[in-house]
């Protein structure tokens, strides 16, 4: 298809990452995906190109590769990281290297999946440091970036996080600006974003998404 893109998503099988990739595989308008990931996710697809990667090396192991847009799914918990310092690492640092990565193979639009309430000054933790990434990502010179902040995920996780499990059901009746979000939605959202023209820096809030992937 013509002005078909090619997309770099990495995160792809984390909860909105299987999500997002599942979309993305099947929206015509993005003719190559390729799956950057610690494991694999387990998938075929004509469209699908999987590279496993050590994180700490992801620079190199992506050298030579070509992108239109690049999507970057990644996040953890502090508790499934093991520290505040491998939390940032992971939800900072190694979002840092696959931009800077994907900027080096061409990449012009940048979607980042962050959270409600990012703040760089933020007196939370998880807050804070998904407002720094933020910031840093909007130094880096993409034509485009796109932050995407949801509130409360719903879906399957492959880990129990019993808090949001029993937060869910009660955050349906929220306002929908706060209200939770199943992952599906926002993996049908971020597709979209992907394929669409994007210029400038772009804040998505949870409840545009409701919409953009109803």
């Amino acid at each position: 298809m013509a002005n078909a893109k090619d997309v770099w998503i990495t995160g792809a099988t984390g909860l909105v990452g299987r999500e997002a990739l599942t979309a993305m595989l099947e929206d015509p308008q993005l003719s190559k995906v390729l799956a950057v990931v610690r494991r694999s996710t387990g998938r075929t697809h004509p469209k699908l190109e999987e590279r496993v990667v050590d994180f700490d090396a992801l620079g190199p192991s992506l050298t030579g590769g070509s992108a239109d847009v690049a999507v970057c799914c990644l996040g953890s918990t502090i508790k499934q990281a093991g520290s505040q310092a491998q939390f940032r690492r992971i939800d900072h640092d190694y979002v840092l290297a696959f931009a800077r990565a994907a900027l080096v193979a061409g990449a012009a639009h940048f979607l980042v999946v962050t959270a409600l309430g990012a703040d760089r000054g933020s007196r939370v933790f998880y807050n804070r440091v998904k407002g720094e990434v933020e910031e840093s990502l909007t130094g880096l010179g993409f034509r485009a970036l796109t932050i995407v902040r949801p509130s409360l995920l719903i879906g399957e996780r492959t880990e129990v996080r019993f808090a949001e499990r029993a937060m869910a059901p009660l955050s349906k009746l929220l306002p929908r600006s706060v209200r939770g979000i199943e992952a599906s939605k926002v993996g049908r959202a971020l597709a979209r974003l992907a394929r669409e023209p994007a210029e400038g820096r772009r804040v998505v809030l949870s409840g545009e998404l409701h919409a953009l992937g109803a």
